[in-house]
């Protein structure tokens, strides 16, 4: 298994997207492709990339104004005249996702559990990404250290879906120091998130 690092930081559309397919081309064995960006409609197009290609893929924000981008690339590249190396707009809607537990629906928490990690999967997947996601009671338990959703919220952010966690639920059940994506909020700024909002989905 080879891997490749694509270094297009202070590099704008279409060229990151350029860059890494001329890596995938010169592949002569599956590998590991990893590209390097500093902004999130990169991270986007690169996405939307491996998906058309069928490529698994998963981005990181791993520090300001720095994303990484990594595609596992299992088969035959495409030839470069049948490669879509264009821009696309920004995958970000209007809609904001409050999510008040780490389970989905009443029941069993297990299933919940199970279904709650799936739902947050089909977001990341969506032509329409929301703009925040706001976590809040049990559900601050999604963004911290162990969540099965950690890599899922990290694709989100680096595609630049903002995501918000309640501190003083955080503190509450003693997970202050472990968040592990986004940033963490307080009551006011949910409640102006939730009421600017053009839509609000509660799974």
């Amino acid at each position: 298994m080879s891997m490749i690092t694509v270094e297009c930081r202070g590099e704008q559309c279409p060229i990151p997207v350029v860059k890494t397919l001329k890596a995938i081309e010169g592949m002569k064995e599956a590998g590991t492709v990893e590209t390097h960006v500093d902004n999130e409609t990169a991270v986007q197009n690169l996405t939307r990339l491996a998906q058309t290609k069928g490529f698994a893929v998963k981005s990181e924000k791993v520090g300001e104004g720095h994303f990484v981008v990594t595609m596992d690339v299992t088969g035959a590249a495409a030839p470069a005249a049948e490669a879509q190396a264009s821009c696309i707009p920004d995958r970000r809607g209007d809609t904001v996702y409050a999510f008040g537990s780490n389970c989905m629906g009443l029941g069993d928490d297990a299933l919940g559990a199970t279904l709650m990690k799936g739902f947050i999967y089909a977001v990341s997947q969506l032509e329409e990404l929301p703009k925040t996601m706001l976590f809040y009671n049990g559900g601050a338990k999604l963004t911290v250290e162990g969540s099965a959703s950690l890599e899922d919220l990290k694709s989100l952010q680096a595609q630049g879906v903002q995501i918000l966690t309640c501190g003083t639920c955080l503190n509450f059940y003693g997970l202050s120091d472990k968040l592990a994506v986004g940033e963490v909020t307080n009551m006011y700024a949910i409640v102006d998130t939730l009421n600017k909002a053009a839509h609000v989905v509660k799974p």
